[in-house]
């Protein structure tokens, strides 16, 4: 499988119905797959696209300039777009796409400390320039906010054994390596669970990476940003890869673009007091043909909203 291919890119250039003259924001750079294909369909209208992760930056300017050079990339998290936009001028934007996927090269990559497949140490940082990393959270989070982490972020039914497990490791050493972690893990686990297909360790990687990177709070800040920044017909894709992420932005966008429940006798006109439409009931899931290309679309679900008024 090729590492830089893109989720659900054809549904997103379509679900963003692109204006050649318009603004549009990648919140979620990457390595520059979906940008590259936004880039392609603007004459006279500028990418901006954001990454807290400075090597995604570096290596998606070179391909994104050999396209065009309309575009801006913004090293920062995509909860600062409003005001980072604003430093350029940019008050409205006719289009914002999020990817909430973790990039394929920074899983592969193991020295970034995100995989539970390669031993490095336990880092897990988007940006590498924050504070907070994986060994913290391991080796310094008491056993109630351990299970806190396993049990939110990662829905871990055996949050509590882990975290049991974790501090009694501690007790002796820390644990510094992702394989070190990937042992205590399943030492923690019944042999039914071990049995099972798929990694035991996935759920509380995915757990601690989300709480490094603040995942659920940076997305809703985000999303909320991404509604005042649209324009009227501006349009906002999100592709989300985990229930958490997906009941999150299902939610918002409900908020956004269902009529409020009102005592049906008082003479309220529903539709007149929504500004967003729900551009998709149901999220768009990949077709089969990018099933089988592509082993990380199985999960993906896209959402569409549109600014109406």
């Amino acid at each position: 499988m090729n590492a830089h291919v893109s989720v659900l890119l054809e549904e997103c250039i379509e679900g963003l119905q692109i204006d050649p003259d318009g603004i549009y924001v990648d919140a979620t750079l990457g390595r520059g797959g979906h940008s590259s294909a936004i880039l392609r369909e603007l004459k006279k209208g500028h990418l901006y696209a954001f990454d807290r992760d400075q090597e995604a930056i570096l290596q998606s300017e070179q391909r994104l300039a050999a396209i065009s050079d309309h575009f801006t990339c913004i090293h920062s998290r995509f909860s600062q777009m409003k005001e980072q936009l604003k430093l350029f001028g940019v008050e409205q934007v006719d289009g914002i796409l999020m990817d909430l996927g973790v990039s394929s090269p920074q899983l592969d990559e193991a020295s970034r400390g995100f995989s539970y497949r390669f031993d490095a140490p336990l880092d897990m940082r988007m940006d590498q320039q924050q504070e907070l990393d994986a060994w913290r959270v391991v080796n310094t989070y008491s056993y109630d906010e351990l299970c806190r982490v396993l049990y939110s972020y990662g829905e871990e039914p055996f949050a509590k054994s882990i975290a049991r497990a974790i501090e009694q490791r501690r007790q002796q050493h820390s644990i510094d390596t992702t394989l070190e972690l990937v042992e205590v893990i399943r030492g923690a686990l019944p042999a039914r669970v071990l049995n099972k297909k798929g990694h035991p360790a996935k759920k509380s990687f995915q757990a601690i990476r989300m709480e490094v990177n603040s995942e659920l709070q940076e997305l809703q800040a985000a999303l909320d940003q991404a509604f005042d920044l649209l324009a009227i017909g501006g349009r906002l894709c999100v592709i989300s890869f985990h229930s958490l992420e997906d009941r999150m932005v299902k939610e918002a966008f409900a908020r956004a673009g269902k009529p409020a429940k009102v005592n049906k006798r008082l003479p309220v006109l529903e539709e007149e007091q929504l500004h967003f439409r729900l551009v998709t009931r149901k999220p768009i899931v990949a077709k089969e043909s990018e099933l089988q290309e592509n082993n990380r679309s199985h999960s993906a679900k896209l959402r569409i909203i549109e600014k109406v008024r």
